[in-house]
């Protein structure tokens, strides 16, 4: 990976550029005119570009750059606004002061969601076992502008954590959050947009194992959640009593503690 910044940039864009490749250990390099392609072509990297509103990483082998983005949250957080249900509400039984550990925070959907149900007096944490996703998602939970001071605010208290969801378990005290969320990558594909599938460019899949499941079942007061593909075998193998949802591409098994 290294860093560079857009096409059309400046002093402060540039001097950004540098900070980050400072905070995550990553060279610089000057943009210089050279198109994305020619700079993936000449140095066989991966590259994290610096524009002027967001961090996009743009992958030698892929299409489309990741980036942060809301994406369903906005939607659901308005739902709940005007008091209509979510169906990870429902299954976590959240309610405001909860705390919510969401051990594959991804690019932080369900982590906004869950942060606007808890509340200023609850906390969110999110993990991610990708360095380059944890930083772009912990700038962009900081800085995204969605016009609605709500989700802003439910943005801002997330936070996350570049670690391995396992070690991070086992470094929890007992009882120590309300509910420990688990969204793991599909094993069936989902059609999905802004920057979700350069999710599986980075090749985060993340393994819940019988392991992780007793701790969680340590660290979890009320519940552990389970969100996965209608298809997917793991809810029977891991012990999750499932709610199923007619026509929705997954549902939400829990297990309740």
């Amino acid at each position: 990976m290294i860093v560079t910044t857009a096409g059309r940039t400046n002093l402060s864009m540039i001097q950004y550029a540098k900070q980050v490749s400072i905070e995550l250990n990553i060279p610089f390099v000057s943009r210089n005119k050279h198109s994305i392609k020619e700079l993936q072509h000449q140095l066989k990297e991966d590259v994290l570009v610096v524009g002027k509103d967001r961090l996009e990483i743009h992958f030698q082998h892929a299409g489309e750059p990741m980036f942060f983005h809301p994406n369903s949250a906005m939607f659901r957080v308005k739902r709940l606004i005007k008091g209509e249900s979510d169906p990870l509400i429902e299954s976590s039984e959240l309610k405001l002061g909860d705390s919510f550990l969401d051990c594959t925070i991804g690019l932080g959907s369900d982590s906004i969601v869950a942060s606007y149900a808890v509340g200023h007096l609850g906390k969110v944490m999110g993990i991610e076992g990708n360095k380059y996703l944890a930083y772009i998602v912990t700038k962009g939970l900081n800085s995204w502008e969605s016009g609605q001071n709500d989700i802003n605010r439910a943005m801002n208290r997330i936070q996350v954590v570049h670690m391995d969801h396992l070690s991070f378990l086992k470094e929890c005290s007992d009882r120590s959050f309300d509910v420990v969320y688990f969204d793991p990558m599909f094993e069936e594909t989902i059609d999905e947009s802004n920057g979700l599938n350069g999710l599986r460019q980075l090749g985060i899949k993340s393994q819940i194992t019988l392991e992780t499941i007793d701790e969680a079942k340590r660290v979890a007061k009320s519940k552990i959640v389970l969100k996965d593909h209608w298809k997917s075998d793991r809810f029977k193998q891991l012990g999750f009593t499932v709610k199923k949802r007619k026509t929705a591409k997954f549902h939400f098994g829990t297990i309740k503690i």
